[in-house]
């Protein structure tokens, strides 16, 4: 690990971490309070996946549906309008909307097909965000004066690596460069969540193959076909299935650096506190 104990940690010039784990537990809340106190980069990669690696096809998403509209097709062929992604990092909703849901598209579902593309477009996305990780920590250090950073990264970080794999070329480079500190959930928290979601069901990325499985079992169970499903339906059904998929994958990744639970982040007010958490991690972890 990048820090070996407390000592160390407490030590550091610059102090680099990562934070990964179901989302709403924190780590938003977290690199938001870090970066307001000043002295901390803030590198989201949800953000970097929304404008650098898909905003375009974003952009493009929006101009379909502006081509449709013959007031707003005309504007357009003219260039006399610009339509874009308003993407920020308190605001992910133009990146969630383009990964969509999938089932009947008259309740604004897509076709599977293009739902699975869509999906494959962000695992690249995610996976090409984090391994600049190295690069922003340099550019913050080097641009800006940064001495710490901290990567905010998304909920589907781990359905992009292999955590078991000691030679993962992403963790590996995320490893060199940052703690990696998982926020670990409880049970509560986890039906806090399902809760959370059955309330204002959102689209999310998942590993292709959990969730090819998971359309198929939807599809038999309900002796449905594609065309008929209803998006929101679906993803509130295989939400907690997803969480279940999740979690012994981020316990894996949790072997690569620190574990401090969601309560103990609930109680982190400002930076001093939060540095006094991680050591007690790297004590724990000793």
């Amino acid at each position: 690990m990048l820090y070996q104990s407390a000592k160390d940690w407490h030590a550091a010039s610059h102090k680099n971490v990562l934070l990964f784990g179901m989302s709403g537990l924190g780590k938003t809340h977290l690199s938001n309070m870090l970066r307001a106190e000043g002295g901390w980069f803030h590198y989201s990669i949800d953000y970097r996946i929304g404008t650098r690696y898909m905003g375009e096809h974003i952009a493009d998403s929006f101009k379909r549906e502006a081509m449709k509209v013959g007031y707003l097709r005309d504007l357009l062929l003219s260039d006399s309008i610009y339509i874009g992604s308003n993407i920020t990092f308190e605001n992910l909703a133009p990146l969630s909307t383009y990964l969509g849901k999938p089932g009947a598209s008259a309740q604004g579902g897509l076709d599977f097909d293009d739902y699975m593309h869509r999906q494959d477009l962000h695992r690249n996305a995610e996976i090409s965000a984090l391994l600049d990780t190295g690069y922003f920590i340099d550019r913050a250090q080097d641009i800006y004066g940064y001495r710490n950073f901290v990567c905010d990264s998304g909920g589907s970080i781990c359905e992009v690596v292999s955590p078991d794999d000691p030679t993962d070329p992403v963790l590996v480079a995320l490893a060199e460069r940052c703690l990696m500190i998982w926020i670990e959930g409880s049970e509560a928290h986890t039906a806090a969540l399902i809760d959370r979601f059955d309330r204002a069901p959102k689209p999310m990325c998942y590993q292709p193959e959990f969730l090819r499985a998971c359309w198929d079992t939807y599809l038999q169970e309900n002796n449905i076909s594609p065309q008929d499903v209803d998006p929101d339906t679906f993803v509130r059904w295989v939400y907690a299935k997803a969480l279940a998929h999740r979690q012994p994958r981020y316990r894996a990744m949790a072997n690569w650096g620190v574990t401090v639970s969601a309560d103990e982040v609930a109680k982190v007010a400002d930076t001093a506190e939060f540095e006094a958490l991680i050591a007690q991690a790297l004590e724990r972890r000793c």
